[in-house]
């Protein structure tokens, strides 16, 4: 395996349309849609292809994590399309959100589900 080019990951949903206007409209990433599915692109770079399945089933852990410069900002946009942080007992606060800490590099994240109920993360480093 020393010819490998890239890694990406690939996940299913139960509707391709409404994946492709989440990723694309909501979250801002690039969709190209072809024959097999969506392939979700940040500049040059692939993250990840969704596929539709017919019998699928949520993952019941995080799919994709997003890295941004202002978590607030974030939580604050996705909340304009009704979408609310995911509560973890043991792990996020009342309102959603894990409180990191910078100074041994824990960052503050917020999880979400998508509409096929997969999980993502919204992450702020520092």
């Amino acid at each position: 395996m020393r010819n490998i080019r890239d890694v990406f990951y690939s996940f299913s949903v139960d509707n391709q349309q409404k994946a492709e206007k989440f990723y694309s409209k909501l979250l801002g990433i690039e969709v190209i849609r072809d024959s097999m599915g969506l392939t979700l692109r940040k500049g040059d770079k692939t993250v990840a292809f969704i596929y539709q399945k017919d019998n699928h089933q949520p993952a019941t852990f995080t799919i994709l994590n997003f890295v941004v410069d202002n978590l607030n900002e974030a939580i604050s946009h996705l909340g304009k399309s009704g979408l609310k942080p995911e509560r973890y007992e043991g792990l996020t606060g009342s309102d959603g959100i894990h409180q990191g800490n910078p100074a041994s590099g824990d960052p503050t994240i917020a999880w979400f589900k998508d509409p096929a109920g997969n999980i993502f993360s919204v992450i702020q480093n520092k």
